[in-house]
């Protein structure tokens, strides 16, 4: 039985807070359990300084320090303290008018009131599946030491936009960039997303992070598991139509998590043995 989500609802109105805990009660999949209620956003603040807790429903407009300012300063502890796993942040509010600052502090979802039960439970499905990723990025990175790559910084992302909503997705969580005809596309433990740009300028940004495998295919280097000969069938022509590569093995890496091969150019080849031998230190 999975462990259920723990939620902090933060709200200035007492009925307010009811509801949003009856919402929750209600939801079977993903399971949940709102664990503690703030009406400020100074209280809220002051127990997760004590306390831990995976999700926080938050409002925007509260006395004080509203929602906006909490969010911030979560997102400033985290950036002090890059270890610290921070709260998903899913704001709840009667004003629309936010929702462009709410997605720059990086809340995975902004709900207006009346909240419907069938919206939040897909806003906290998508949590699930976010901490989900989390958990399996985590228990991938090796032990750190001085000799080993610095694991993926949560605090880059990756903004993209899915079917007509404004997503940000970790660097760390993210496998690897493919491009695909006029698109790329990005893929994590559990979901590909279509995105606009180039590889060139995801590599110039990422370098130290990712590794080019082929002229169509950027790989996070922790997610390289293996390098290995395939039949040059497996994956087409990977040197751009070199007469010589008809009938030569040619090679792939094999992809943490989703168990998916992708073609590595032979110029490539050295680089990718460097990177595993790296991360093997």
């Amino acid at each position: 039985m999975t462990t259920p989500l723990r939620i902090l609802v933060v709200d200035d109105e007492p009925l307010a807070r009811l509801r949003l805990r009856g919402l929750v009660d209600a939801i079977q999949e993903p399971r949940c359990e709102v664990v503690a209620e703030a009406a400020t956003g100074s209280q809220a603040a002051s127990w997760l300084r004590e306390h831990g807790c995976d999700l926080v429903l938050l409002d925007v407009q509260m006395p004080g320090t509203d929602g906006l300012q909490l969010a911030d300063a979560l997102a400033q502890r985290q950036a002090d303290q890059p270890g610290l796993a921070a709260p998903l942040i899913i704001f709840v509010t009667a004003h629309a008018m936010h929702a462009l600052r709410a997605f720059e502090l990086d809340a995975l979802d902004y709900l207006t009131k009346p909240v419907r039960r069938e919206r939040l439970q897909a806003a906290l499905a998508r949590a699930a599946q976010r901490l989900a990723e989390r958990a399996v990025v985590q228990a991938a990175l090796p032990p750190q030491d001085g000799d080993r790559p610095a694991a993926p910084d949560h605090a880059d992302f990756i903004t993209l936009t899915d079917r007509g909503r404004l997503l940000r997705v970790p660097v760390g969580e993210v496998l690897y960039f493919k491009a695909e005809l006029k698109y790329l596309t990005l893929r994590t433990a559990s979901e590909t997303h279509v995105m606009d740009g180039s590889l060139s300028e995801l590599e110039q940004r990422l370098s130290e992070r990712f590794l080019r495998v082929h002229r169509n295919a950027l790989v996070a280097r922790w997610a390289v598991r293996e390098l290995e000969r395939h039949a040059p069938t497996s994956f087409g022509d990977l040197d751009g139509g070199d007469p010589n590569a008809d009938g030569a093995d040619s090679w792939a890496v094999r992809i943490v998590h989703v168990d998916e091969w992708l073609a590595v150019s032979r110029r490539q080849v050295a680089a990718v043995r460097e990177a595993l031998a790296g991360q093997g230190r």
